[in-house]
């Protein structure tokens, strides 16, 4: 009874600190984000250690439901009228985003020295991005327009082309590191599965969902069927191995275009999210090991500035390519610039699959990850404003 106190206590105390960190955002130029991110860096064992030591095991339960409500809602955004509008800028200027922050990392980090093993694994890692920090802060300025819609559509398929970049670098890595003893198509398999079975996966739950929801009455109440719905994805996904993310995704995209009351279950999600993001920024902030920065180096220098130089030069280019008008050229490689969840886990998998890199591989995502983490969200919150869609999109009732 002892430890379940200490439980509830401490996430009641993480839940009051998120609000405090919700009104202090509105009162200086800082995203709640970068606010909850650093409260957990303060209060975690880089710091003052306030957490208890059961909080260590929440995170990836927590984490994994804030992601999959996260992905759920990017599902949503993929409707076919919204890509109709902006699919064509939304495909286009995502590929030449992960194409150009891929390359420039891979040239960047083999200029500074790093291994070619080394320098493939981090070009698949750099793409990945946050989607739960950026539509956190779309939500938080009240952005809407063309800008964000083309904004929320290149995060939600990010991550897509990243899992299948990854995982062919991946193989490459393995065959220079290992010799090309089956490591290679051990990899791509498991990337084929990673990304087939996730499209599988989500279609197998989104088209049923999709008719159960069409068959409810306006105003019904729906909340505990939309969050059944993504949890049993969710549930699924890590249970056969595929992306969790992916699988939310498709979820949502089957969702939205099939289901006649579409809207609903959105809703829904929406009016239950932020409780989990408040726990989910805070715990991952606490886990982040800032004495990581002090092992960065050359290589994690080269890292960060070859990431975002990529993500700027590519969307800027893809932009230009597709006739994109100049906003959308000119800032959205910075407003795609945070990087977290997606990343640590591709690290982990490229770290257990390269047991010769494994001791490097983590301190340089890691260390990477503190500074796109804070930095990013920044970024994004300026992007927009730059863009001039922050605040158009009306108060929450």
């Amino acid at each position: 009874m002892e430890n379940l106190g200490i439980v509830i206590t401490t996430l009641g105390v993480l839940l009051l600190l998120g609000l405090a960190g919700d009104l202090l955002a509105r009162r200086i130029p800082v995203p709640r984000v970068t606010l909850l991110i650093l409260f957990g860096v303060l209060i975690g064992p880089s710091a003052l250690a306030l957490l208890p030591v059961q909080a260590e095991a929440w995170y990836p339960l927590i984490s994994n439901m804030a992601l999959l409500m996260v992905g759920f809602l990017l599902g949503g955004k993929l409707s076919l009228a919204n890509l109709r509008e902006v699919g064509r800028l939304v495909l286009g200027i995502s590929v030449f985003k992960v194409v150009g922050a891929s390359l420039l990392v891979f040239l960047g980090l083999l200029a500074v020295g790093v291994p070619l093993p080394l320098a493939l694994v981090m070009a698949g890692i750099a793409p990945a991005s946050a989607p739960a920090a950026v539509t956190n802060v779309v939500e938080e300025t009240r952005a809407e327009g063309r800008y964000t819609e083309t904004m929320l559509g290149i995060v939600a398929i990010d991550d897509a082309w990243g899992l299948i970049l990854f995982s062919l670098l991946l193989a490459v890595a393995q065959v220079l590191a290992a010799g090309g003893d089956g490591g290679a198509l051990a990899a791509l398999q498991y990337g084929g599965w990673e990304v087939g079975g996730a499209l599988v996966l989500g279609l197998a739950v989104g088209i049923p969902a999709a008719y159960l929801t069409g068959r409810l009455n306006p105003g019904q109440p729906i909340q505990a069927e939309a969050l059944g719905v993504v949890l049993l994805a969710g549930g699924l996904a890590l249970w056969l191995e595929v992306s969790y993310l992916l699988t939310a995704l498709v979820v949502g995209a089957t969702v939205v275009n099939l289901a006649s009351h579409h809207e609903r279950p959105f809703h829904e999600i929406e009016h239950i999210e932020w409780p989990f993001m408040i726990l989910f920024f805070l715990l991952a902030g606490a886990s982040l090991h800032v004495a990581e920065l002090a092992h960065l180096g050359w290589a994690g220098a080269a890292y960060i500035a070859m990431r975002a130089a990529g993500l700027i030069l590519g969307a800027f280019v893809g932009g230009s390519v597709l006739g994109a008008e100049a906003r959308i050229r000119r800032w959205m490689g910075l407003a795609v610039m945070p990087q977290a969840g997606v990343a640590l886990g591709m690290a982990l998998v490229a770290h257990n699959a390269l047991p010769g890199l494994n001791g490097t591989i983590l301190p340089l995502v890691v260390g990477s990850t503190v500074v796109f983490e804070l930095v990013g969200p920044i970024l994004t919150r300026w992007a927009l404003e730059r863009a001039g869609e922050a605040g158009k999109a009306p108060e929450a009732s």
